[in-house]
């Protein structure tokens, strides 16, 4: 399968950025109530803030590393910095993600399949499936008319499929995860990374390199590669259209292309998709004070 030129436009974004904040809401009145929202993941810890209106007023990722209780400490810091606020405006937390246990000061934990879902439908309200793809786990998420999780896959027993497959192969072809989304996108024909083990199909692509193989070819490779483990995966529940695309894989061009030629659809995606379940998070969190 070969990849369509211009398809995307050029997106300069990392797959996560330390202490990278946003900040959508700056002019605003007084706040008395704030909802939390942080999401812990294996490579990234996000938080949403929320005012008594809704709107994200301050948020932040950053890099998990190897302490979660430190990340969701320092994640939480930035956010609030970034809203000008301070903890004790918060009203409610709830924390989800993988590390959401060690959260401290959390009011409620949730798990991530019923964030990503809700902060899914509160950015796409048509939206019937969620694709959720995270550094160690894939999830595919089917939506009932009311919103609410439907039925759910999940693979995290292997990395294939996830962030951490691209970061490994992209480490392999020496390259960031931006410049090898870039890059595969240049490809005019696509090699075979067949492999359902990571290590294995790192070996793949140490070999392709050293018959060589173009990069970007190889690049693209992996990313039908994904798109292959994802479809596995969905294949129980199918990828229902309109379906939202979230994670920090979402900000890479060439697994996005590789998706989407896969399920025939486009995806949905947020502007900051690795923030879509700190935001879903952050609604249940106003919905405990209502």
């Amino acid at each position: 399968m070969r990849p369509s030129r211009g398809f995307f436009p050029t997106i300069r974004i990392p797959f996560f950025v330390y202490y990278r904040v946003f900040s959508p809401n700056r002019q605003r009145e007084v706040r008395l109530t704030l909802y939390a929202g942080i999401d812990i993941g294996s490579l990234s810890t996000d938080v949403v803030l929320l005012d008594g209106n809704l709107a994200i007023v301050g948020s932040a990722v950053t890099a998990t590393g190897a302490s979660t209780r430190k990340a969701a400490r320092q994640a939480l810091d930035a956010a609030l910095r970034n809203a000008g606020a301070k903890e004790t405006e918060i009203a409610f937390t709830v924390a989800t993600g993988y590390g959401r246990e060690s959260a401290e000061g959390a009011d409620l934990r949730v798990t991530e399949i019923t964030c990503h879902a809700r902060g899914a439908r509160r950015l796409f309200p048509e939206a019937l499936t969620v694709l959720d793809i995270g550094g160690q786990d894939s999830k595919v998420i089917r939506l009932g008319p009311d919103g609410k999780v439907a039925d759910f896959a999940m693979n995290d027993k292997c990395a294939a499929g996830t962030g951490r497959f691209l970061e490994v192969m992209a480490r392999t072809l020496e390259m960031d995860l931006e410049r090898m989304g870039e890059r595969s996108l240049l490809a005019t024909r696509s090699l075979s990374v067949s492999s359902t083990c990571t290590v294995f199909a790192e070996s793949e692509v140490v070999s392709l390199i050293a018959s060589g193989a173009a990069p970007e070819e190889i690049a693209w490779g992996v990313h039908l590669a994904i798109s292959e483990r994802i479809a596995a995966l969905a294949d129980r529940l199918g990828m229902a259209p309109p379906a939202v695309l979230t994670g920090g894989v979402a900000k890479n061009p060439g697994a996005r292309k590789a998706l989407e030629d896969r399920f025939r659809i486009r995806f949905l995606v947020p502007d900051e998709p690795q923030l879509t379940g700190a935001l879903g998070a952050a609604l249940i969190a106003s919905e405990r004070t209502a």
